[in-house]
């Protein structure tokens, strides 16, 4: 009978401070402390990001290994956000992770977080069989990744300037609404007509993405509106809050349905803080009607920022002999 093999993984990377416990595969603790400090200035501010980390890490950690039944002696290895992330928010996680790997004696697994973000499809019991493509959209990265197995992954397109996620942020703030903009934006759109107002379409060959035009056509059109009546925005706030999602969500659809003929794959997964967006999640879901593929689209709390799945990279990665040294630096930038 095999050693079951639990894993302690921490996130750290932007502004969720998360740590969650695994056993050979299974999610039993899934802990995220959010940070509300942020708010008051329209977006993350680094240096607060890291004093936070450092005021919930342990708190979160001791919560985590808690709630998992399991407890320090159980671990057999812990798993990290090493890369891409604010720096000084990965080092928080990156030097608890290593103090504890080597008070523990137990192996240091550095994942990255967009490799982490494909494989939170890997986590519920209904999984993707290899090969999958992956629509993976947040605030900082959006890509469409070609997934052979846990461990080999290809990213064949990817946004040139700007991510959907900062689109989707950058339209709200111009629409008036408080940070985080983007989950308001698909609040309203909710009530609103997505086909009410129009904005640019980017042409963009191949499978990669731009939404920095998109974002200067909504700036315009907004203009012009507010120009010819102040209360332009505030009376067509669900119309506007529609359409400019409807724009957002039909690029990455248009792009991922070419992969997906391109490649021949019907294994389609999302991924990703914007794949909690109920207008792409349905949309994903429509067009994987109309194509014949079979869609995966992960639990709301194993989309925004989390541990668990960086504990079910961690996982596939000891498996596989993948350990790091505890001289592995964190790094804010990385491809992989």
């Amino acid at each position: 009978m095999s050693v079951p093999t639990t894993i302690l993984a921490i996130e750290s990377s932007c502004d969720e401070t998360s740590a969650a416990v695994c056993r050979d595969g299974r999610i039993y603790s899934n802990v995220i402390a959010s940070q509300k400090v942020h708010e008051q200035y329209g977006g993350v501010v680094p240096e607060l990001a890291s004093r936070a980390h450092m005021q919930n890490i342990v708190p979160v950690v001791d919560a985590a290994i808690k709630q998992s039944g399991f407890g320090l002696k159980d671990l057999n290895a812990i798993a990290f956000t090493q890369a891409p992330g604010l720096i000084g928010a990965l080092l928080v996680g990156a030097q608890f992770a290593k103090s504890l790997s080597m008070a523990l004696g137990v192996p240091l697994i550095a994942v990255h977080h967009m490799q982490a973000h494909v494989l939170a499809n890997l986590i519920p019991e209904r999984k993707p069989s290899f090969p999958f493509l992956c629509l993976t959209v947040s605030g900082g990265h959006t890509q469409i990744v070609v997934c052979r197995s846990p461990l080999e992954l290809e990213v064949i397109g990817q946004t040139i300037d700007d991510a959907a996620g900062e689109a989707f942020d950058k339209s709200a703030k111009l629409l008036g609404l408080p940070y985080p903009g983007g989950p308001l934006i698909d609040k309203y759109a909710k009530a609103g007509n997505p086909q009410k107002f129009q904005f640019a379409e980017p042409q963009i060959p191949g499978l990669n993405f731009s939404f920095s035009g998109v974002k200067t056509s909504i700036l315009y059109f907004l203009q012009a509106g507010t120009a010819k009546d102040p209360q332009f925005i505030q009376d067509n706030l669900a119309d506007l809050c529609a359409s400019v999602q409807e724009r957002i969500v039909s690029i990455l659809i248009g792009k991922l349905r070419r992969a997906a003929r391109e490649t021949g794959i019907r294994q389609v997964c999302i991924a990703g803080g914007v794949s909690a967006n109920s207008g792409l999640r349905n949309a994903v879901q429509a067009t994987g009607k109309k194509e014949g593929w079979e869609v995966f689209i992960p639990a709301f709390e194993y989309c925004t920022d989390n541990a668990a799945m960086i504990a079910i990279t961690g996982y596939y990665k000891l498996r596989a002999g993948e350990t790091a040294e505890l001289s592995i630096p964190a790094s804010a930038r990385s491809e992989w």
